[in-house]
């Protein structure tokens, strides 16, 4: 029939509101039969007899949880007069059509079985979802403890004494852009590097090894060196006019014959140079200074008038 709003509905929800059922499961309203002994009728075979004539408007269907889906039928329920004076509509008195032993009233026109299974349900899709949790973060550890035993294993070690190098050591060392500072000793750690530039020289508080000021770059440096050179013979730093006379420009190679000597080193290697050949440039000029002069002599003939 239709409805106040002018659609088909069926008649009883015409007269009783029902809440929307679940998935699978939208019973109708319940019927009650209250029945009163009065007369040569037994309700004790009534109800059986009643139960089999109705049995496909009651009939739910059974799910593997042990309960029932009651999709579309009419839960039936007995009760009789006397019980019910006794107990009270609140006792267990109620016969639901299909289920064995009473109920109360509202176990009789509910499901409880659905409840329940619908619970056990819930509890073990969240025994589930903590579980899938635990194991997401058990292989994310063991994903960190992998990368880190990996990293480990590249950390650099001290050339100079076997331990291994700190974060801030080992990233101090790392190459970086073009231009960037290179570290003087990128295979010794922070103790070991100290120690190496205590004993590089000598002369290591004097004015040769102090570390230049950043910002000083003259108009025929172009490439400046990033770090003052040391000569390789001594240990010693160069000087400003050593390492200006050494400085490459552009691509050009160095102009000093030994770049890589301090002006000390070049010239006792020069002076010795000399004494190997046995004889200096000193001595080399002086003997040219005073050799005598040769008179010019004189040409007669023609290859002297050609002269002319």
């Amino acid at each position: 029939m239709k409805d106040t709003d002018g659609k088909e509905r069926p008649m009883w929800r015409t007269r009783w509101t029902v809440p929307e059922g679940r998935y699978g499961d939208t019973p109708h309203p319940p019927v009650l039969l209250v029945f009163n002994r009065i007369g040569e009728r037994n309700p004790n075979r009534t109800v059986p007899r009643l139960m089999e004539l109705t049995r496909h408007l009651w009939q739910g269907e059974r799910q593997r949880g042990g309960h029932h889906l009651y999709d579309r039928k009419i839960p039936i329920i007995a009760v009789g007069l006397n019980q019910l004076r006794e107990h009270g509509p609140a006792g267990l008195v109620f016969a639901r059509f299909g289920r064995s032993g009473p109920q109360t009233l509202l176990e009789a026109i509910g499901n409880p079985r659905r409840e329940a299974a619908d619970a056990r349900e819930q509890e073990e899709a969240k025994a589930r979802a903590a579980q899938y949790q635990a194991e997401v973060q058990r292989v994310a550890q063991e994903h960190d403890a992998k990368q880190a035993a990996e990293r480990e294993a590249r950390r650099p070690v001290c050339t100079g004494c076997g331990t291994r190098f700190t974060d801030a050591r080992w990233k101090a060392v790392q190459p970086t852009d073009w231009g960037a500072t290179k570290d003087s000793h990128p295979h010794l750690c922070d103790t070991c590097k100290q120690k190496a530039g205590a004993a590089v020289s000598p002369a290591a508080d004097t004015q040769e090894r102090r570390k230049p000021e950043r910002g000083e770059a003259r108009p025929d440096d172009s490439w400046p060196a990033p770090q003052r050179p040391v000569c390789t013979e001594c240990g010693a730093a160069f000087s400003d006019e050593r390492w200006k006379a050494t400085a490459r420009v552009g691509w050009s190679p160095s102009p000093a014959k030994r770049p890589s000597l301090c002006g000390d080193c070049d010239q006792r290697f020069e002076a010795d140079s000399d004494l190997a050949w046995g004889v200096s440039h000193q001595q080399e000029e002086r003997d040219q200074e005073q050799e005598p002069a040769v008179p010019e002599q004189k040409t007669t003939g023609w290859l002297s008038r050609l002269r002319r």
